[in-house]
Order: C-alpha cells, then structure tokens, then sequence
C-alpha cells in the first residue's frame, strides 16, 4: 500500500489522489496519518478507484436519491425550495473503540438529561441546592409550568435525542451541543446506508459494519414502553406538521419504517381526555405520540390559540395519563445553549460521575464574566445565539471581517443573555469527493439515542460535512452534506 507521502507525489488519477488532511485529525487516518489495519481494505479500495468512474457513480447516487425524494426543505430559496442533501460517497469510519466512547457518553448524557428535567418539574433541588441559576430555568422561554408535578412513564422526557459532537486537532471527542425537542436527520442515516450497499457494495469489502435498518423497530418499541399505564397494546402515531414543513419526507419516512400512521392535526381529537383518530371505521383510541410540532402549535387550547397543526385538549389528556408525547412538552431546557454549559455539573449532579464526553469550553454571555471575556476575545471565539438553530446566527471570530465581528459585538451588548461563545475547535476532516478528487473537509457527528425503559444509541448517526473549503458550518440549510457513518464491529 503506497504511503501519504507516495501519494501527494503520484501522478496516478485515483480517488485519493492529492489527499492529504495537514495538520488537522483525520477521521480515516487517525492521529499516525496512516490507514490503520481495521481501515486498510476501505483505504486501499479507494486508493485503487478511478476518480472518474467514482465520480459518475457518485452522481449516479445523487440522481437516485432526488428520484426517491429524499429531499429537504429550504424556506429562504425561493428557486430551490425541496433539495437532495448533497451525500459524500467516502463513509466516515470509527472504529468499536471509538464507538464505545461515544455510546456510552450519550447514555450518560441522555440519562442526566431525563433526570434534569424530572427535577425541575417537581421539587427543583438542583436548583435549591445552587447547582444552576433559578432564573437560567424558570425563567427560560423553554420552560412550561403546564408540567409542574406531572410525572411520565418511566421518568422519560427525551425520548429521541441527538447529540452533536465533534473531534478536536488531537482526537478527542467533544459534545457541541444536545438536541432534545425534535431532532431531525435520521432517515438519512440509513437511507444512506441502503445507497451504499445498493451502489457502492465494493467499499465494504473486508469490513464489518454494525448494521442501522432496524431503528424504527427499535423506536417504536421504546415508544410502546412509555405508553399509559395498564394499556396492553399501544397504539403508537407519529404528528406531522404536514407536507410543508422541512423535515416532511422523515416524518413520512420513519411512520412507514416503525409501521404507524402519519397524522396531522385535524386527524385526532380530544374528547373526555382521551386522544382519538379519525379512521374510516369511526374513532380509534391513541395511546403515544410521536410529535414532529413545536410547543408552541401543539395545542391551542394551552399555548398559541391560533395554531392550525395542533390538537385542542392534548395537553388535558397528558397531564390526565391517558397519553404520553414524545418528546415531551418543556424538553427544550435541557438542550437551551446556555444550560448546555451546565450538563456537566448536572452529571455529576445527578449521576456523581465524571463526564465521559467533555463539553467544549463554554463562556455565558448572561453573566458578566463570561460577557466580559467573549468581548474582549472575540475575534478567537464562536459566538453563538441561544434561540437559533441551523447555523444561522452564528460569528465565528477567526474567520469574520472587523466590521462582522464589531456589528456582533454591538448585538452581544445590546442582548447578552441571548448569546454564548465557545473556543473555537479545529473540527476533525474526513477525504470528501469533489471534483479534483478526495479532499479533507470538516465533519460532526450526530448520535441518535431513543429512551423508554433504558436508552439504545444508534450505530454510527449522521455524519455531516462542510462541503465548502475551510467551512466549519456543516448545517444542511448552509450548504452542508452527509456521509454514511460506519461502526466498525470487533472482529473486523
């Protein structure tokens, strides 16, 4: 197998050609710069692949893809409203270790998280016992005094949790930030999964990797799990907010994967406490809802008055125990940007452990440390707005203009509680193909962990990266993509 070095002065037109990731940690390579054993059959397939070829087919993918419709939805494009999530063809590799790390940071998490969110709800000692400012909580936009003293099948508030976290320049993993209202981007993970094994079979020769396609077996399973006491056999729904919203093709995707109905808001409804849905054989009782709408618009008769997409009395029926939402109601304070500083005070809280995923370092605007030092290093820090999501708002200092970074310190003063800043990370890269051929682009990863009883972490997530060079921004909304992400099993 030729060397990097061999390979930056090869004049062969293969898919690696000119690869090389400087000084920046490469998730293929690893720290030694070199393809380790478990790695070497998919580093030397790719070695040997016409770039040319690779490319066609990569496209070939591209066009399946949109022919499927798998797609998303871009509000601010007037000409490209639905679009393919551009999909890199080079997988994302981690090895069993690596993986090891990960899964069990993300049950840690996703468990402290859950008992977090019981706490606040009920009795609030962590607050009581100074751990977290009152008034970061109660006083959140997240926060819903609706929940006060009702308490959840097994304790559960995030049900479907997706973690983001990055690898720093020495290999570390970090966690970026949790997400526990609604997230979204599973499906691609194992749509992605089946594109490779349908068109890129050959890149998998001579590894093994631990398989994605039963997630929404083991969903609706976890769902069944959190029903209302003494129902036998569940009936599990997934609300949508209907065809417009970005993430429609997932919530189409995941009812047919776990085998439920997709429904709207018009199709249940609330009568003496109890969910039903319109079916042609009259009404059939609901149990758990898997809802894709906000806080906000799912119940009108609780929150706005005025929304169209949720169901009047939902609210009435939880807190009644005839059924359970999922995620739900009030989850968005633990995955606020600002408590997000806390999680690892809040573990060892809770859990009296060490946190095994390390937040990156995290300075609160709110207070006058933390606003003291973002403003006086802002041009080396990420400043980030609390209430935003996407990857809009977001000031990266080493990258931004005088006039950026003095047009976001003015908003910074103007609203400090609305914004954090964090050290900026080297994010690590991964060869992605474009057209001069595989190049190193940065990359994150998203776990996703489903919770009933206990919590199962998906095999790999979502891998997105920044196709544009040099980004760090990998949102799918600012021009980001996807790759497959492979777990390597033990006996690879």
């Amino acid at each position: 197998m030729a060397t990097i070095a061999a390979l930056k002065h090869s004049t062969a037109v293969s898919a690696l050609d000119g690869y090389f990731p400087g000084d920046f940690y490469c998730e293929l390579l690893g720290p030694d710069k070199q393809p380790g054993r478990q790695i070497a059959p998919l580093w030397h397939t790719l070695e040997t692949s016409d770039l040319a070829q690779l490319r066609q087919r990569a496209a070939d993918a591209e066009r399946e893809l949109f022919n499927l419709g798998i797609t998303f939805t871009v509000y601010t494009d007037k000409d490209a409203i639905d679009r393919i999530l551009p999909f890199d063809v080079i997988p994302r590799v981690l090895t069993a270790d690596a993986w090891a790390q990960i899964e069990a940071g993300v049950k840690q998490r996703v468990q402290a998280l859950n008992l977090f969110l019981h706490d606040i709800y009920h009795k609030r000692q962590i607050i009581k016992d100074g751990i977290i400012p009152a008034d970061l909580v109660l006083g959140n936009t997240c926060y819903r005094p609706e929940m006060v003293d009702l308490d959840l099948p097994c304790g559960t508030y995030i049900h479907i949790n997706g973690t983001d976290i990055v690898r720093d320049r020495q290999g570390s993993f970090l966690v970026l930030e949790d997400n526990g209202r609604s997230p979204s981007g599973v499906s691609y993970v194992i749509e992605n999964r089946h594109l490779m094994q349908r068109a890129f079979p050959d890149l998998m020769q001579g590894l093994k990797v631990r398989p994605v396609s039963d997630y929404g077996k083991r969903l609706l399973g976890k769902l069944r799990e959190v029903a209302p006491a003494g129902v036998d056999n569940p009936c599990v729904v997934l609300l949508s907010p209907g065809i417009y919203n970005s993430a429609y093709f997932e919530h189409v995707f995941l009812a047919r994967e776990m085998g439920v109905p997709l429904v709207e808001g018009r199709d249940l409804v609330v009568e003496d406490d109890r969910v039903y849905a319109h079916t042609i054989d009259g009404l059939e009782p609901v149990h758990v809802i898997y809802r894709r709408v906000n806080d906000d618009f799912l119940d009108p008769e609780a929150f706005n008055p005025t929304s169209m997409l949720g169901v009047r009395g939902l609210l009435r029926a939880a807190r009644a125990g005839h059924v359970t939402l999922a995620n739900a109601i009030g989850t968005g304070v633990a995955d606020d940007k600002a408590v997000y500083a806390y999680v690892p005070r809040i573990i060892r809280y809770y859990l009296s452990e060490k946190p095994i995923l390390a937040n990156v370092e995290t300075h609160i605007c709110r207070e006058p440390e933390g606003l003291a030092y973002t403003l006086a290093n802002l041009e080396r820090l990420v400043l980030k707005p609390v209430g935003e999501s996407g990857g809009y708002g977001i000031v990266i200092g080493p990258k931004s203009s005088k006039a950026e970074l003095e047009e976001a310190a003015t908003k910074l003063k103007a609203n400090p509680a609305n914004f954090i800043s964090q050290t900026m990370i080297d994010l690590s890269v991964a060869p992605t193909l474009i057209e001069g051929g595989a190049r190193p682009r940065h990359v994150d990863l998203r776990p996703y962990a489903i919770t009933g009883k206990d919590t199962w972490v998906l095999p790999g997530g979502l891998t997105r990266v920044a196709l544009k060079e040099g980004s760090l921004i990998v949102n799918s909304s600012q021009g980001g993509g996807t790759k497959d992400t492979w777990v390597l099993t033990d006996e690879t």
